[in-house]
C-alpha cells in the first residue's frame, strides 16, 4: 500500500497518524477529567441533601430542648448560630460550618444528660433517632465524596493526565476532613 509513495508522503502520513492519536488521547483524558469533576460535584450534592435534612431538623430539636432547659440559652444560641451560618459559598467554608454544627449538636445531647424528663420525651427521642439516621447518611456521603475527590485529584496529579489538567486549569478539590481533634472522638447519641 505504501509502495509507490514517496518518502515525504510516508512521513506526512506518519505525522498525521501521530497527531490524530495525540488528539484522541487529549480528548479522552479531558473527558475523563470532566467525568471525575462531575462525580465530585454530584457527591457533594448528595452530601448536601443530607446536610439539608439535618439543617431542617435542628429547629425542632432546639425547640424541644428549650422547653426543658430554658436557662441553657447560650448552648441553644450556639446551635442556632451554627445552623444559620450555613449560607456560605465555598466548599471549604461549607465544610467548616458543617463541622461547627456537628459540635453544636454534641452540646445539645450533652445538655440533655442534665434533664431526665427531656431524655424521656418521645418527641426528643424521635428527633434523636432521625438525627442518628441522618448522621449515618452524612458519614456515608462524606466517604463517597472523599473517594470521588481522591480519584479526581489523582487524575489531576498523575502523569500523563496532569498535562491535560494543567492545560485546562483543573485544580485539586478539598477532602471533607475533621479539623478539630475533639470532633474525632466518638459521640454518644443514645440515652
Amino acid at each position: 500500500m505504501l509502495i509507490g509513495l514517496g518518502t515525504g508522503a510516508i512521513v506526512g502520513i506518519v505525522i498525521a497518524v501521530i497527531v490524530v492519536l495525540i488528539l484522541i488521547w487529549l480528548a479522552s483524558t479531558y473527558n475523563g477529567l470532566i467525568r471525575k469533576r462531575n462525580t465530585c460535584e454530584e457527591a457533594f450534592s448528595t452530601m448536601d441533601v443530607y446536610l439539608k435534612k439535618r439543617f431542617d431538623l435542628i429547629p425542632n430539636l432546639v425547640s424541644t430542648v428549650k422547653g426543658y432547659a430554658k436557662h441553657e440559652s447560650e448552648t441553644l444560641e450556639k446551635v442556632i448560630a451554627a445552623r444559620n451560618s450555613g449560607a456560605t459559598q465555598t466548599v471549604e467554608e461549607r465544610m467548616q460550618d458543617e463541622n461547627q454544627i456537628t459540635g453544636a449538636l454534641r452540646q445539645i445531647f450533652a445538655l440533655s444528660e442534665n434533664y431526665p424528663d427531656l431524655k424521656a420525651n418521645q418527641n426528643f427521642l424521635d428527633l434523636q433517632g432521625q438525627l442518628k439516621s441522618i448522621e449515618a447518611d452524612i458519614a456515608n456521603a462524606r466517604k463517597y465524596y472523599n473517594g470521588a475527590v481522591k480519584e479526581f485529584n489523582n487524575a489531576c496529579e498523575q502523569v500523563p493526565s496532569n498535562i491535560v489538567a494543567n492545560m485546562f486549569h483543573f485544580e485539586r478539590k478539598p477532602m471533607f476532613e475533621v479539623k478539630e481533634e475533639a470532633e474525632r472522638e466518638n459521640v454518644k447519641v443514645e440515652f
